[in-house]
């Protein structure tokens, strides 16, 4: 069992419960009040004129520590993880994003988290050939490896879970409450399957309901999370269009399938394809626009453990690189090593199927899982 004793996380999560507090607004308090503790302990005394508000000084004097105690006592338990923007686990593709949450809250796998991601949204009521099409790309995706990401929502969401729960991919969900809460409640027992083979995640710290202003929040990091964002029938005015959009923002890939035009499911894709996104036929026409096609094709299936015979410097030097494409020079900084140690060590990497060359890098491989 884990015990949190660190008392820097304490009083993060505690500056994440102040009322009106978010993702950016959080990183400025940061900046300005580098000792938490004493801002705490002083009850605001060293808080700047612009931030002397009554709701804040009123936190400030009594803060939700019976909150900040139910956060710790969830994280007690194994298969509960609390990651700090800082934290080695916390991945690099949503650390990109210009309001990044400061603080994920995961349930089963953190290490999902920084695998090669596909978000698969769409409609809480799809037809049945949409239920169908989610599940079919799921089940393509997740069997090359790739794990899906989605948000743990009626219809195509679930059906998307479902079927890359079956393969080796996995599958993450992230919600817009606290991780105590399943909502929808029937959709527990598959959250349950979820932290066997993924992880929950949420933001949002124990005991948050689940509120209409939280979703377009907890969709950010879905986009953010992935490499691209693939829409399976979405009305004009639907959740997965925000996804979308968001996913634009942070400069992800999007990608819709086309439908009838008598379908109003489908005129929220066809908008998006208006609007620049990739027209999508099959699981390839996705693969391809990620220049990822050869990589994961070439993959078994099942792809097998990778042999224990790095050495330190080869396992650092992975650790430095993304799935994405990586230039010699990202890699040198990264790992503070010499320019001929990388070149030699990325040699031998790539014979040993761990890393793939592309154009202007290298990028890492699903062997190096």
């Amino acid at each position: 069992m884990k015990t949190y004793k660190n008392n820097k996380l304490r009083y993060l999560l505690a500056l994440w419960r102040m009322p009106g507090i978010g993702p950016v607004s959080f990183v400025k308090w940061q900046e300005r009040y580098h000792d938490l503790e004493y801002l705490f302990q002083s009850k605001g005394r060293n808080l700047l004129p612009g931030d002397r508000k009554p709701k804040t000084l009123a936190y400030l004097a009594a803060p939700d520590w019976q909150g900040v105690d139910k956060d710790l006592a969830w994280a007690e338990d194994h298969n509960h993880h609390i990651l700090t923007s800082q934290h080695k686990l916390y991945p690099k593709l949503l650390h990109e994003i210009s309001n990044a949450p400061p603080i994920l809250f995961v349930k089963g796998k953190p290490q999902y988290l920084s695998r090669p991601q596909i978000a698969i949204v769409g409609s809480r009521n799809p037809s049945n050939i949409g239920r169908d099409l989610a599940t079919e790309f799921a089940d393509h995706f997740s069997g090359l490896g790739l794990t899906v990401t989605s948000g743990l929502a009626l219809g195509v969401d679930v059906a998307g879970h479902t079927a890359a729960l079956k393969n080796t991919g996995g599958t993450i969900a992230v919600v817009a409450t606290g991780l105590d809460i399943v909502y929808p409640q029937q959709h527990t027992q598959i959250a349950r399957e979820i932290v066997a083979n993924g992880a929950l995640v949420s933001e949002f710290p124990i005991g948050v309901q689940p509120l209409p202003q939280l979703f377009p929040r907890r969709n950010r990091i879905i986009s953010g999370l992935s490499m691209g964002v693939l829409v399976i029938e979405a009305a004009l005015n639907s959740g997965s269009l925000i996804t979308a959009r968001q996913a634009l923002d942070q400069n992800r890939e999007v990608f819709a399938i086309p439908g009838s035009m008598h379908n109003p499911l489908a005129k929220g894709c066809h908008a998006l394809i208006k609007q620049g996104a990739k027209l999508v036929e099959c699981a390839e026409d996705v693969l391809i626009e990620l220049e990822i096609l050869l990589d994961y094709v070439a993959a078994p299936k099942n792809p097998t453990k990778k042999p224990v015979d790095l050495d330190n410097h080869q396992t650092m030097l992975l650790e430095c690189m993304d799935y994405e494409c990586n230039t010699i020079d990202s890699i040198v900084a990264r790992g503070e090593l010499r320019v001929e140690q990388v070149t030699s060590m990325l040699l031998q990497l790539e014979l040993l199927g761990y890393i793939v060359a592309v154009p202007g890098g290298y990028a890492k491989t699903l062997a190096a899982n």
